[in-house]
């Protein structure tokens, strides 16, 4: 029998428990032998939990006990859950995660010191919840050399924007609808609509995809809170809706650049039609072509599964799944990664559409702002265009690209 236990216990943590009860005869099935919780960790009180004789408070206990061999982390974040998964694995057991924010800033270092003590760190829950994704790229296109990748990777942000072009919502009756529901944290919602959440995930595809690390502090983010019904009307009447999209994109010379922004997603691209909290990642590799993964990008169950089927291949397979699941450490660099592509932009100014250096076409005009479409402009031509704006009384509120259809 395989003992593992789990740090955190919250709704994933709870989720991870309910799974391998639940399921136990399958997962001993897949796994090779009966899987086992002998212990949580969670400094909070659980004396009344019917499971009380599980919880610990020090990970000594959980180091100690050699019939451990793989750990589950939920605890989230950093300061707490990174030293810790550094001492599991230093210990010589296998780690698995949904942490994705530990993933983006340390993934390299915790591969190479799995690799280094013979033992596996996944982390298939921390991009699609119980979404395959990480799993697929590096097994099933493990063929293919991927140079392209665009998700919704952000449910909270996907069902705001859907119901920003169902119902006209406005961004804070969008927010405080997804905050009543659960989607969206009521305190700060910021990891969600600000996009650090996406620019997270695509951090850990795009390090994935081109073999070393991409730090999420090198990815240009920008979220939805700009976002007017205005601009959802626009992107309509151009037979567009908008998504919080985080794409990878590597160059014809091996340049990688990245982002995470609201764009225009063209009605006929696939991407397009993904709404309310599904996420949905297009992954373009060079030989199998476009392929793309949909599905619920949380919930305590879906991501709780995706985490117990990490934990079923770090017993069977333990360090040699890093044969293929690994990427290389690289130095953080002093600059966001560059974007020098030409793009269809979708701007919304005040004061003025006519006369500048970039031909502009408007689209839709109320209460003083209009929004224009602007063809074959780079992100540096239309910072050069606000500049501009600024210079005669005008001003640049918005700008959206288009998302390349090719």
């Amino acid at each position: 029998m395989a003992k593992i236990a789990i740090l955190g216990f919250g709704t994933v943590g709870s989720g991870v428990l309910e799974v391998c009860r639940k399921n136990a005869a399958s997962i001993a099935r897949r796994a090779g032998e009966p899987v086992e919780v002998k212990y949580i960790l969670d400094v909070r009180d659980f004396s009344a939990s019917p499971d009380a004789a599980l919880f610990v408070k020090d990970l000594d206990t959980i180091l100690a006990d050699p019939e451990i061999r793989a750990v589950v982390e939920t605890i989230g974040g950093t300061k707490f859950a990174y030293p810790y998964v550094r001492r599991c694995l230093e210990s010589g057991r296998s780690v698995c995660t949904s942490n994705k924010e530990m993933v983006a800033t340390y993934g390299a270092e915790l591969l190479a010191l799995a690799k280094a003590h013979g033992v596996a760190f996944l982390f298939e829950a921390s991009v699609g919840g119980g979404t395959p994704i990480i799993t697929p790229m590096h097994q099933c296109l493990a063929a293919n050399h991927i140079d392209r990748i665009e998700g919704i990777v952000n449910g909270t942000t996907n069902f705001m924007l859907t119901k920003m072009k169902r119902d006209g919502m406005r961004f804070d009756e969008a927010l405080k609808l997804a905050q009543q529901l659960g989607y969206a944290e009521t305190k700060d919602p910021g990891d969600d609509v600000d996009g650090r959440d996406a620019c997270r995930k695509i951090a850990i595809l795009g390090s994935l995809a081109c073999g070393h690390h991409l730090y999420p502090d090198n990815i240009s983010t920008r979220g939805i809170r700009d976002l007017t019904p205005l601009d959802v009307k626009a992107a309509e009447m151009q037979d567009c809706v908008v998504k919080l999209i985080a794409w990878y994109r590597e160059g014809e010379n091996g340049q990688i650049s990245a982002g995470v922004e609201p764009m225009l997603v063209p009605e006929t691209n696939q991407l397009a039609g993904v709404d309310d909290v599904f996420n949905a990642v297009m992954i373009s590799g060079d030989m199998l072509g476009d392929v793309v993964f949909y599905g619920k990008g949380a919930g305590k169950l879906p991501t709780a599964s995706a985490v117990v089927a990490d934990v079923i291949d770090a017993l069977k397979e333990g360090a040699a799944v890093h044969k293929s699941l690994f990427w290389q450490p690289a130095e953080k660099l002093d600059h966001m990664l560059p974007d020098e592509a030409a793009y269809t932009w979708q701007l919304r100014v005040r004061g003025g559409a006519y006369g500048f250096s970039l031909p502009m076409e408007p689209v839709r005009s109320e209460n003083g702002e209009t929004v224009c479409r602007v063809a074959d402009a780079t992100p540096a031509q239309i910072s050069a265009l606000a500049a501009e704006m600024r210079g005669r009384g005008c001003k640049l509120l918005l700008a959206m690209k288009w998302l390349p259809n090719d």
